[in-house]
């Protein structure tokens, strides 16, 4: 009886660790890119893990890896300024997370850092409380995982590959922020905000030191969607999606 009354439960949490390992496998390949792209923009392979280890969260660090290339040492600020708004969106996620992911202090403190898209995606997907959780920790901690790891095999061939020039790596940031951003524009005012910023971007490129031109068309993202231009009124609040934008 005891078995039997406990099947459905033994069931469904191993469906949350299923799923929670297909999105950390799917997800740590990422890192592989993240690697070899910071060490073709100038970055070191210790420099470049723990980049990882202590940004981890893959948009904002292939933002900044992507101004970082464009401008060295000299774009650093806007570098880190790039990878901090794109950043700004976990707090969202830590706010929604937070009654979620443990009721005591420091496992709050400690989820903090494990609270990406992937991992808020898989826990806000389960219905029961406790797989919720299951569902949390397991992603956030096996992406952490996975991310580190393959970021340093990425850095090391990237090392060994030498100028990135050579193999096209000097443009591969870029085009990787770019793989990333494109399943997300679906909709209408997505599209017009991808437009505009690009237009802002490239139109200032010539006059504004590197990693300037993206801060600016930041700011137009953001006034769109606090005013929500070309949006609809009624629209579905997002929900987070994979990848680890």
């Amino acid at each position: 009886m005891f078995i039997r009354a406990n099947g459905p439960a033994v069931t469904a949490e191993r469906e949350v660790w299923r799923e929670a390992l297909g999105v950390v496998l799917a997800t740590s390949a990422y890192g592989v890119s993240f690697g070899a792209l910071a060490v073709a923009s100038g970055l070191d392979v210790w420099q470049t893990c723990v980049l990882s280890l202590l940004m981890f969260t893959g948009g904002s660090q292939f933002a900044f890896v992507g101004v970082f290339a464009a401008g060295g040492v000299s774009a650093l600020p806007s570098a880190i300024a790039s990878a901090a708004l794109l950043g700004v969106r976990n707090v969202a996620y830590g706010m929604r997370m937070s009654p979620i992911v443990g009721t005591t202090p420091r496992l709050r403190v400690a989820a903090a850092h494990f609270t990406i898209d992937e991992s808020t995606a898989v826990a806000i997907s389960q219905v029961d409380p406790r797989l919720r959780q299951v569902g949390f920790w397991v992603t956030g901690i096996g992406i952490f995982i996975g991310w580190n790891i393959t970021t340093l095999v990425g850095a090391l061939v990237g090392d060994v590959l030498g100028d990135p020039q050579t193999w096209g790596l000097d443009a591969a940031a870029a085009a990787a922020f770019l793989a990333l951003l494109w399943p997300r524009l679906k909709e209408r005012q997505a599209i017009a905000v991808g437009v505009a910023a690009a237009v802002v971007a490239a139109s200032l490129t010539p006059v504004l030191m590197p990693g300037l031109p993206v801060l600016v068309a930041a700011v137009v993202a953001i006034v769109v969607g606090w005013f929500n231009w070309l949006g609809r009124a009624d629209a579905p609040a997002a929900t987070p999606r994979e990848g680890m934008s």
